[in-house]
């Protein structure tokens, strides 16, 4: 299963609304549910989804003129948009790629075809979401068993106990590696821009991280950057290995 995401459902009809919630809370989604674009309004100005799914024809404001709403906010810009709608023609599609929309699905659509496209946006607009496999060196994070792994060549597989935060933290910094992470862009794009917490708690999760590396001597992967946040870097075993 994937990891569990918060998914938006703006769709004014309660019985597809109803059908869509289901068959995202069997692949483990967790669905919320507006039935129109003021409401999704209301409910994204405390919690930001991370992924809408807007009908297109909505009563009042149009799904289409959230989607240009939601992309001409800063907070909004980055949530990826699937656009729901029985309009097929092309030029209605281009209209909704222009308003902002990720993705487009004209309805009737098979509850398969809808998840593969929530992975597909997941994955281009927030790798960390996805449940793909991430591996460097003889680490490895697999977010569909939940699990961290280290295997030194030729030897067995080690598995790294680590709390929820920490996996995530984790993660995310061996997917994006070699880049220098602010402790807001972490709290942002690890907790979610709607948490409101110190940036001092990062510290603490790193802190956490390095202590469940340490047994396989994966600590140092995580680097302190003076000034500037952290980075997961390979290069350290890399110099390490060929001094061995």
């Amino acid at each position: 299963m994937s990891l569990s995401s918060n998914i938006l459902i703006v769709e004014d009809e309660p019985a597809i609304a109803e059908l869509l919630s289901m068959n995202l809370q069997h692949a483990g989604h967790c669905p919320i549910r507006a039935g129109s674009a003021e409401e999704a309004l209301r409910v994204i100005r405390d919690v930001l989804p991370d992924v809408l799914l807007i009908d297109w024809m909505l009563p009042g404001m149009s799904g289409v003129a959230l989607a240009r709403a939601l992309r001409a906010d800063a907070r909004t810009k980055a949530i990826p948009i699937i656009l729901l709608t029985a309009r097929s023609e092309e030029s209605d599609k281009v209209q909704g790629l222009d308003a902002g929309a990720d993705d487009y699905i004209t309805k009737p659509f098979s509850p398969k075809e809808l998840l593969a496209r929530i992975r597909s946006v997941l994955r281009r607009r927030a790798p960390q979401l996805t449940d793909e496999l991430v591996q460097v060196g003889g680490l490895s994070v697999d977010p569909s068993s939940r699990r961290a792994m280290f295997k030194k060549p030729g030897g067995d597989a080690v598995e790294i106990r680590l709390g929820p935060t920490e996996f995530k933290l984790l993660h995310y910094l061996m997917a994006h590696p070699e880049r220098v992470h602010s402790r807001g862009a972490l709290l942002d794009k690890v907790w979610g821009d709607h948490v409101f917490i110190e940036e001092r708690t990062v510290d603490v999760h790193i802190k956490r991280l390095r202590e469940a590396l340490a047994p396989v001597q994966c600590a140092e992967m995580v680097e302190t950057v003076r000034g500037a946040g952290y980075r997961f870097t390979a290069q350290t075993r890399a110099v390490q290995a060929s001094a061995a």
